[in-house]
């Protein structure tokens, strides 16, 4: 309609999607849903307790990223409260665990062992498989100083791999130590202002490669797309000592990260673990704030991607001990270690492999409309289908339309059936059930095949109104969708 005044139409708004984030089906929920269930089955039987946090926190809560003059540094989503105050989206799940157990440590039992899952969010350049909304599932230790907490965390990421359908052999847990890695910066005399782009640096490792290491650790690389990264420029004797460390051709002197390591070893293997878990020195983790052991998950199998050039998956979890970040609230060492899935990347892999279907759930058992003047009797039978725990709508779209039309909506849905009730089968007290996915198997047949005609007679079968939800349950129950 046009403006009154101006009598120019207004400008259509374009519906447009932000880059780095993504709207998700029903089946991709519905297989959200499915791992979500079992990794939540795994972290419970390991003794952890469900918490929550919200979504955003004070962004000096969350530690690593403050505010400079303008606003926070990249990294995070943040914004200022009508009290000035800096508000930031969670960039991951431990900082804000942190925050709550330092807001409530008097209460809580320790060790105190909690999991969560949600959605974090990165500022950061999008690009394949690189989203800037993404969901994590954690689990976390609080208050246990011991190696053991770490080595269970490794039990517990192996147990999900298999829990998620990951073939033993197909996964490998890595696990190395932030002190080792401290211990080898220290001989290369890296000041420590440069330390965190280092790791950052070395982290890289798996998907750079040892020269895109060796560029990031100099003065900078330039990625396809021709954006620069500003490297850690660090001079060559010192890219030579890091190189040499993660590559496992420097030997680092015995010491307290060493040791842990020994002892995370022989944990793992009392417990019949160490064909999954094992000591690499390559792993660094990115975040700044992990001060001991730090494992990862890798998926070690290759598959190809869509253009059918091998790949691999790499990384879909990780963690670490994090003895610092409570202390920051609290003024006193608190000891802790997590493990955190990445759900998102994680699904991407099952899908791919085929363990988690890209198909859509059964949609509801659809009862048309055949006579606008009986909505009742119509609603009636939805009603009598949702008592009996069968999932169904009445068909509410335009009156005016067809049986077929609604029959398509029907078959669009993903529903099993469809009932049908004209003022013929009302007189005789009965109903029709539209076998749909029947029907669209019958689509595909010739009509010259013998079983052409025992399909056409299980496509659609009239029952007594009394029968209706042992039908449709037995419907269901043949084509195993129960």
């Amino acid at each position: 309609m046009p403006d009154p005044k101006s009598g120019k139409k207004p400008q259509k708004l374009k519906a447009r999607l932000p880059r780095g984030l993504a709207d998700r089906g029903s089946a991709e929920i519905a297989a959200t849903r499915h791992m979500v269930e079992a990794i939540r089955v795994v972290f419970e039987r390991y003794g952890f307790e469900p918490v929550e946090t919200p979504a955003i926190e004070y962004t000096d809560a969350l530690g690593k990223f403050l505010p400079d003059e303008d606003r926070p540094n990249d990294g995070v989503f943040s914004f200022q409260d009508d009290d000035e105050q800096w508000l930031s989206l969670r960039y991951d799940l431990t900082a804000p665990l942190a925050r709550y157990v330092a807001e409530n440590f008097d209460t809580l039992a320790k060790p105190y062992r909690s999991y969560r899952y949600g959605w974090v969010f990165r500022n950061e350049k999008p690009g394949p498989g690189r989203f800037r909304q993404f969901m994590q599932f954690d689990a976390d230790t609080v208050g246990a100083a011991s190696m053991a907490a770490d080595s269970e965390l490794c039990m517990l990421a192996a147990d999900t791999m298999e829990a998620l359908g990951i073939k033993r052999g197909d996964y490998v847990v890595k696990v190395n130590n932030r002190k080792v890695l401290d211990s080898a910066m220290e001989a290369a005399q890296i000041p420590m202002e440069k330390r965190l782009t280092t790791m950052r640096a070395i982290d890289k490792l798996d998907r750079l490669g040892i020269e895109g290491v060796r560029m990031l650790l100099g003065k900078g690389r330039k990625d396809e797309s021709g954006d620069f990264t500003k490297g850690a420029e660090l001079n060559k004797p010192q890219i030579e000592i890091m190189v040499a460390a993660i590559t496992g051709q420097r030997t680092a002197p015995s010491g307290a990260g060493e040791q842990e390591l020994m002892d995370i070893a022989a944990l793992v293997k009392a417990a019949g673990y160490d064909d999954r878990i094992r000591i690499d020195k390559t792993v660094v983790r990115g975040l700044e704030y992990y001060t001991g052991p730090v494992f990862e998950v890798d998926l070690t199998f290759e598959i190809n991607d869509e253009k059918g050039r091998p790949m691999r998956f790499g990384s879909v979890g990780g963690g670490g001990r994090y003895d610092g970040l409570i202390s920051r609230f609290r003024g006193e060492l608190v000891p802790a270690t997590g493990f955190s899935i990445g759900v998102s990347r994680f699904q991407a892999a099952l899908t791919a492999l085929g363990k988690i279907g890209e198909k859509a759930p059964l949609g509801p058992v659809v009862v048309t409309v055949f006579d606008r003047d009986r909505m009742t009797d119509y609603q009636k039978m939805v009603a009598q289908l949702r008592d009996a725990k069968i999932r169904a709508e009445l068909y509410l779209g335009n009156p005016k339309n067809n049986l077929g039309t609604q029959l398509k909506y029907a078959s669009k849905r993903g529903a099993p059936c469809a009932i049908i009730q004209g003022g013929d089968e009302k007189a005789r007290g009965e109903v029709t059930i539209k076998d749909l996915i029947v029907g669209a198997e019958l689509a595909r047949l010739s009509k010259e095949r013998d079983d052409y005609l025992k399909k056409q007679a299980e496509a659609q079968f009239t029952v007594k109104e009394g029968q209706l939800v042992e039908e449709v349950r037995r419907l269901i129950a043949r084509h195993k969708l129960d």
